[in-house]
């Protein structure tokens, strides 16, 4: 059993393909088989190496490994453009001399009689005599493939069940190359070099989005015609916003590695992904990992409606994955972040201990930026840190722990001095202890969100300056 996912580099990996290529990926890991990868680079103008390198990055971010090394589409042109010299010397393919100006005067008539815009087949049939006069006139030439409207195509789809395409609803005689001088072959189109490029590479399943189900059966006309075993087919539900329309950039984030860059981690994304248009066996949890996912994974259970992005579900799943991950884990996570702020901490276990303290608040791991930074550097005042600063005996209670503080071994304190610390300076300053510590809390974070400082001396032992950061609230 062999898979594929067929990307093409005009973009940077979105969501939707990466969810195609999530489904390939776990049916090819449950059916013992291999997913493959094919960079589909025909459209010269826009393919850019860029591209490529992000969406590769992107699959083993992911965790999507490819079984063999992937086939680059355009170097094998010359193979696409001898099946079409197959179908031209079969008599199943043509060469059509329309002009542009010729086509669109058609689909005007076409559109003013309330007709669907389709190719009349004009040049289907022209004998030598026409053809020479059109060659004569310096007319270049498109190669169409032969669609016979009466037709039925036929397959049954392993998401979607039994599938029937009218022949007379493809459009017409079908493009297969480019325009081109009239004695050769121009570059060839999609249709058709995903049909050899299949072929030639051994896929016996093809899973993808369900908008390329009117490709399937110009498809499979295609490997009737070319002599060639067709594929099975199945095709997926589009992933929709919450409007019920396609997701888009205008819908915000589509892209994985903006969704990398938003601190989004690759498991709680690939498990987010994978019930996006799937759905979990009775009594399995919706929080799994892709290896706990493949074991169970079947086309049966993919849905054929929509799958609306839940950004609130994301967003919880994420934050599950942080939360049961070790300081060992979050450290290395976060010790980019930390570079990139300028941050830089003095010894492992520091770092080990703070990333233990943020964990639990954390959703995002950018998130991780904001609980740190008091940490760091002096955090500016917020409007609720300046509000409980304000509060009444708050500056003679922070006067109190401040005055007690000098008179401590800054770096000895640890938790049971702390809070002793604590209970003697709001006795000194007569005020309550839960006072003292949200007035702590603003000082020292400038905010009265963020982690419980009772169990962060160790980490306030490192950045003397939180007995400045006192001095400046008073």
């Amino acid at each position: 059993m062999r898979v594929r996912l067929a990307p093409s580099p005009t973009g940077t990996l979105h969501i939707g393909t990466a969810r195609t290529a999530l489904f390939n990926w776990l049916y090819a890991q449950h059916e013992c088989g291999k997913f493959l990868l094919r960079i589909e680079d025909t459209d010269k103008e826009r393919s850019k190496p860029e591209f490529t390198s992000n969406i590769l990055e992107g699959l083993e971010w992911l965790g999507l490994k490819w079984d063999e090394e992937p086939i680059v589409q355009s170097k094998h042109i010359e193979t696409h453009r001898a099946s079409i010299r197959k179908l031209i010397d079969s008599g199943l393919a043509y060469r059509c001399y329309a002009t542009e100006a010729e086509l669109e005067e058609m689909r005007n008539a076409q559109k003013a009689a309330g007709q669907a815009s389709r190719y009349d087949n004009r040049h289907r049939d022209l004998n030598p005599k026409q053809e020479s006069l059109f060659i004569e006139e310096g007319r270049s030439s498109v190669i169409r493939f032969r669609i016979e409207d009466e037709e039925l195509i036929n397959w049954n789809d392993l998401i979607r069940g039994h599938m029937s395409w009218k022949a007379s609803d493809l459009g017409g005689d079908m493009v297969i190359s480019r325009r081109a001088p009239a004695d050769q072959i121009g570059d060839p189109l999609y249709n058709l070099v995903v049909v050899v490029d299949d072929a030639s590479m051994g896929i016996t399943h093809v899973i993808r989005g369900e908008d390329h189900i009117a490709n399937t059966a110009k498809q499979i006309l295609l490997y009737k015609a070319l002599g060639l075993k067709a594929p099975l087919f199945a095709h997926t539900p589009l992933i929709l916003n919450q409007e019920g329309k396609k997701l888009s950039k205008r819908d915000g984030v589509t892209s994985i590695s903006d969704f990398r860059e938003m601190g989004y981690t690759p498991e709680a994304l690939a498990n987010y992904m994978t019930l996006l248009g799937w759905s979990v066996p009775e009594g399995m949890d919706e929080k799994f990992t892709l290896k706990e996912a493949a074991k169970v994974f079947s086309l049966e259970r993919v849905n054929k409606a929509g799958a609306k992005f839940d950004w609130d579900k994301l967003n919880w799943l994420n934050s599950q994955v942080i939360h049961n991950w070790s300081s060992e884990v979050l450290l290395s996570a976060l010790e980019p972040l930390w570079e990139k702020e300028g941050w830089k901490y003095e010894n492992k276990d520091w770092g080990l201990t703070l990333a233990s303290l943020i964990g639990p608040s954390l959703t995002l791991l950018k998130d991780g930026i904001s609980e740190s930074r008091p940490f760091f550097e002096n955090p500016s005042l917020q409007s609720d840190g300046l509000q409980q600063l304000d509060s009444e005996n708050a500056k003679i209670a922070l006067r109190c722990l401040l005055n007690n503080l000098q008179k401590t071994p800054w770096d000895g304190i640890d938790l049971n001095e702390g809070k002793n610390l604590i209970s003697q300076s709001a006795e000194d300053a007569s005020v309550k202890k839960g006072l003292l510590m949200k007035t702590l809390r603003a000082a020292l974070l400038g905010r009265m969100q963020g982690p419980d400082l009772m169990t962060s001396w160790s980490l306030l032992a490192r950045i003397r300056q939180d007995i400045n950061r006192l001095s400046r609230c008073i």
